[in-house]
């Protein structure tokens, strides 16, 4: 039991070590080799686990072989653009000018429902209304609508807004994270006579406070 335990353990962080290198991506937008290389690790790790008999470094040597692998595909791709285009493939333009492109359809087995499906997401139900709709080499598809169906920006309209800049976790559950709390160059005296102007005699009280660069502060009491 114990053994199993431990290779389970090892298994699971070279997993996850794995999944690491391929960056902060959700499952639908991993590259066609990085949705490979995800479920050809699963499959390696699974049977280790599963079967004591086999040596741990049967699965082992496979993980470490493929990550080393990504890690010099990765290297590849961003020094030679042909390689990235062949690996990970081109963006597909489907929507030009409001007229779809039957043939870049056809190309990528996109059916007329699943475009459509893909505008509604993004607000459109009108493809008249997208000047460029790009399928991008990662299964998303963006949509760049015309001028006029854009909502209007403050520039345009000429009204000043003030810059309130990033909004930063400083409690959280009732804990301080004080590394944001200095990022913001403040103090836990700061952070403490702003919670009594707000009426929280404690930290405890807090469940989230969010505060941006120009102190504009988003406080969540915990629920009792």
């Amino acid at each position: 039991m114990f053994t199993g335990l431990i290779r389970t353990v090892i298994l699971y962080i070279l997993i996850i070590a794995g999944i690491r290198l391929m960056g902060k991506r959700q499952v639908g937008e991993l590259e066609p080799s990085e949705l490979v290389l995800s479920l050809i690790i699963a499959d390696l790790a699974s049977v280790p686990m599963q079967d004591f008999g086999i040596p741990l470094l049967t699965g082992v040597v496979p993980i470490l072989t493929l990550l080393s692998l990504t890690m010099i595909l990765s290297v590849l791709t961003m020094k030679s653009v042909r390689f990235r285009a062949v690996l990970c493939g081109r963006p597909s333009i489907i929507i030009r000018n409001g007229q779809m492109d039957q043939r870049e359809m056809a190309r990528n087995r996109l059916t007329v429902d699943e475009l459509l499906e893909e505008l509604r997401s993004k607000g459109y139900t009108d493809p008249s209304m997208v000047k460029y709709a790009i399928l991008e080499t990662n299964g998303q598809l963006s949509v760049l609508p015309y001028a006029n169906q854009k909502p209007p920006t403050a520039r345009q309209l000429k009204v000043a807004v003030e810059e309130g800049g990033l909004p930063l976790v400083v409690v959280s559950d009732g804990q301080v994270l004080s590394h944001n709390l200095r990022a913001l160059g403040r103090d836990r005296a700061w952070l403490e006579k702003r919670l009594q102007e707000r009426g929280c005699k404690s930290l405890e009280e807090v469940f989230l406070m969010l505060v941006d660069e120009s102190d504009a502060i988003y406080l969540a009491r915990r629920a009792v």
